[in-house]
């Protein structure tokens, strides 16, 4: 029998889930406090409700295992959601494995990543506070592109910080959230103190998400009627990404297939969360279930950083927090995967990470797209830069299998499509893609011989 090059599975409408799974009561233990770097002592929340909407912020500190979905939300998630598991049988025969391989398509919502579950749930919070605008900051601009369709379905204003490197590089991203009615600034820019300091210092900067969030924080600390919007670090984002994870689970249990391997891409830990996490209570309780955190080399949080206090912007605008970074003054390399360049993980990913229920892996962005291309020519599906990270680490657990002889089912979370990618495909297609750590290694080498 012919096999198809993907075969789709579907949960059905009316299983959509009503509510966000809250993983805390079931971590090992409670995440640390944020610290006031002022104060030294725990954020109040009066320093936390000046900075989020009031309800996003009582959610960061939720004890509840689960948390009821507002009709409203689960009424746009319907437009698009529940989202198909794919299996992936091209890439199994490719790779000649014999290893299940399925993954979890995030890439059909309106902004064309998973990042709308939350940027929807947010933009309904805020705007049943009598909050006017939401500012944020945005790497490759998945997350600036859903929080600008979120504000326009509900009236919002919104402001993006953009870092400059994607500013410059995805013209697309920026046009998408521009048409949506959102102001959109490269960053840094000359519109904040922090940005026009970072300029005078360093005028050919390519920015860097944790810039951006202090530029986002400053200017939200600026304007009252304004609240920042996080479309990653946050418990609250993690909470809303929990539908990925809780439709997977569904679908699989329907098949009566149970993972062995759970990946996706981190930069922060939105998709990684919101996929993986449904699973960390049966991971606890002695289920045979790896995770597996795919990031660039260039900026290695998980597999290179430091478990400890750190600032979540660039410059202290924010409050301190504890989880793997690689220190806030770090500015990664431009590597096309702009939504994967921070310097901190969400603390609840870099908690269990910390503990040993994440592992990691890291990868240059040469082998990341030749394995996003290969990908494409199999299913017909061009994955984001930040989704071929995913792809990268499922077929080397594949190939693992395959000299193993292990029969394994490897899920992975498709987390955006690449339509908006392609100039940085186009670069590989013609050779011209290079190992921004191999450049910056060999600047690092002239620079001490010269």
């Amino acid at each position: 029998m012919v096999l198809p090059a993907l075969e789709r599975f579907d949960l059905e409408a009316d299983r959509l889930p009503n509510r966000w799974y809250n993983v805390i009561p079931d971590l090992p233990r409670a995440p640390e406090d944020f610290v006031d770097p002022a104060t030294s002592r725990p954020v109040d929340s009066a320093y936390i409700d000046r900075r989020l909407v009031p309800a996003l912020a009582a959610q960061d500190r939720s004890m509840e295992r689960w948390v009821s979905i507002p009709p409203e939300v689960l009424a746009q998630y319907r437009v698009w959601r529940p989202t198909p598991l794919y299996r992936a049988h091209a890439l199994e025969s490719e790779l000649d494995t014999p290893a299940r391989i399925y993954f979890k398509f995030e890439g059909g919502s309106p902004s064309g990543s998973h990042k709308l579950n939350s940027a929807l749930a947010q933009a309904h919070y805020a705007k049943r506070a009598g909050i006017k605008r939401l500012i944020t900051d945005t790497g490759a601009g998945q997350w600036g592109s859903a929080l600008a369709i979120a504000g326009a379905l509900t009236g919002l204003e919104v402001v993006v910080y953009m870092i400059r490197s994607s500013y410059e590089r995805k013209p697309d991203r920026r046009n998408l959230m521009e048409t949506m009615g959102a102001k959109v600034l490269p960053s840094p820019s000359e519109h904040t103190a922090v940005g026009r300091q970072i300029l005078a210092a360093d005028p050919g900067t390519p920015g860097s998400e944790g810039i951006a969030a202090s530029e986002a924080l400053e200017a939200v600390l600026a304007n009252p009627d304004s609240r920042f919007s996080m479309g990653a670090f946050a418990n609250h984002v993690l909470l809303h990404q929990s539908v990925i994870g809780l439709e997977t689970r569904a679908v699989l249990e329907d098949l009566g297939e149970e993972p062995d391997h759970l990946i996706a891409s981190v930069g922060c830990g939105s998709n990684l969360g919101g996929f993986a996490f449904p699973w960390v209570a049966d991971r606890r309780a002695g289920a045979d279930i790896k995770i597996l955190a795919a990031e660039p080399d260039a900026c290695p949080t998980l597999s290179r950083g430091e478990y400890r206090y750190d600032y979540a912007d660039a410059t202290g605008q924010g409050p301190l927090v504890r989880t793997m970074t690689l220190g806030h003054e770090f500015v990664p390399p431009a590597i096309h995967a702009g939504g994967l360049r921070y310097h901190g993980a969400a603390p609840l990913v870099g908690m269990l990470s910390h503990e040993g229920l994440i592992d990691a892996v890291a990868y240059r962005q040469r082998e990341v797209f030749a394995a996003g291309a290969m990908f494409a020519r199999l299913t017909g599906l061009v994955p984001a830069p930040e989704t071929a990270h995913a792809i990268r680490a499922v077929i080397d657990v594949a190939l693992r299998c395959k000299s193993e002889r292990r029969a394994s089912t490897i899920v992975f979370c498709y987390s955006g499509h690449g339509l908006l990618d392609l100039g940085a495909y186009e670069r590989w297609n013609h050779g011209l893609l290079e190992d921004v750590e191999d450049l910056d290694q060999l600047a690092a080498e002239t620079s001490v011989t010269s």
